[in-house]
């Protein structure tokens, strides 16, 4: 009687039109971050940029210039798949004119990278921006909000970006940060990356106040690993994404420092200042709404872009990030930082 049951289902099923049987596919979005430290032109600004200039400390002439750019390139155009992230945060950048010369690269030029980029305040003039794909992400409008460090105002840092716009079709925001350095120490310099959490934070809430199903993912260079106060009190930042309230937020990256891994290395230190931070509704639920993906194999989250090319090979510093100089000498290499990225999915029809 089953097998006949069976036989008759597989019939009325062969009898449908095609039309009334509809294809689904699971798209995969990658969603990264890079601090592309110091990606400075040549010419004189009115920051402070003096050491990035022909005559300056570094040197910093087109020719090396033009490399720099081939390199972070390169980079980006391989992370998380072989046509680069979707949605790329990035740190460490002079101006809009650096991003607009990076997409004239032959790795990026038909990526069709769209930029959202503000000014800081930093005295340096290193901003946050944000590389977007419009065939997936339709951009609304984005602000930059500044972080005052209280008591300390004369020191200018910079902004958090917000980007608002919608992911496959749902409600998505990027906040990108790079946050105040840990000059004059981890502890005294604390609190100033609290201040730059809580504007980050106070931004979120504002989003998810307006619209309780708008999916947040906050990125950057923290200067402080997911265990700071900063990261899990500032941000109220979890590392599991088991039993997340509402206003809870989770830390995929969490887990790989955890066992060990990281972005950067200071005195044979790894640490994991790039991070990627997502809203409970990103997590689990419906196949047909964006989702964070998990690994199969590993369990994780979140990733760590650290391909062989990007590793330095020899010397006192093998095994660290590959940077562009190393003791004052132009060494030719990308980032002191590792990028980072995760996975969205979400089935279509």
């Amino acid at each position: 009687m089953r097998m006949l049951r069976t036989i008759l289902a597989l019939m009325v099923l062969l009898c449908l039109p095609l039309s009334s049987i509809k294809a689904q596919k699971q798209v995969r979005l990658t969603i990264a971050f890079y601090n592309l430290e110091n990606l400075f032109d040549t010419i004189d600004g009115e920051n402070n940029d003096e050491d990035f200039l022909p005559d300056g400390k570094n040197q910093w002439t087109p020719d090396k210039y033009k490399q720099k750019l081939h390199n972070m390139a390169y980079a980006i155009s391989q992370i998380g798949s072989k046509r680069g992230p979707d949605i790329l945060g990035i740190c460490e950048i002079e101006n809009r004119g650096v991003l607009e010369d990076l997409l004239k690269e032959p790795e990026l030029q038909d990526a069709g990278y769209e930029i959202v980029h503000f000014d800081s305040p930093d005295k340096r003039g290193i901003d946050c921006a944000l590389f977007y794909r419009s065939r997936y992400y339709q951009f609304t409008d984005a602000r930059p909000h500044p972080v005052i460090l209280k008591e300390e105002e004369h020191i200018k840092t910079r902004d958090v970006l917000e980007v608002n716009g919608r992911l496959l079709g749902e409600p998505i925001s990027f906040l990108v940060g790079h946050w105040p350095s840990r000059v004059g120490g981890e502890q005294v310099s604390l609190k100033r990356r609290l201040y730059a959490a809580e504007v980050m934070r106070s931004v979120t809430d504002s989003l998810l106040a307006a619209d309780a199903n708008n999916k947040v993912i906050l990125m950057g260079d923290f200067n402080d690993d997911p265990t700071s106060p900063s990261v899990i009190k500032g941000l109220r930042s979890k590392s599991s994404p088991e039993d997340l309230s509402p206003s809870d937020l989770f830390n995929p990256m969490a887990a790989l420092y955890a066992s060990g891994k990281g972005t950067l290395a200071y005195r044979d230190v790894w640490s994991l200042f790039d991070n990627l931070i997502v809203t409970p509704n990103l997590i689990g639920g419906d196949v047909h709404r964006l989702h964070l993906l998990q690994d199969k194999h590993t369990g994780e989250y979140g990733h760590i872009f650290n391909a062989d090319f990007l590793t330095q090979k020899t010397g006192h510093f093998k095994g660290y990030p590959f940077r562009t100089f190393s003791s004052g000498r132009f060494q030719g290499g990308y980032s002191d930082h590792y990028p980072v990225y995760l996975y969205l999915t979400k089935t279509i029809e």
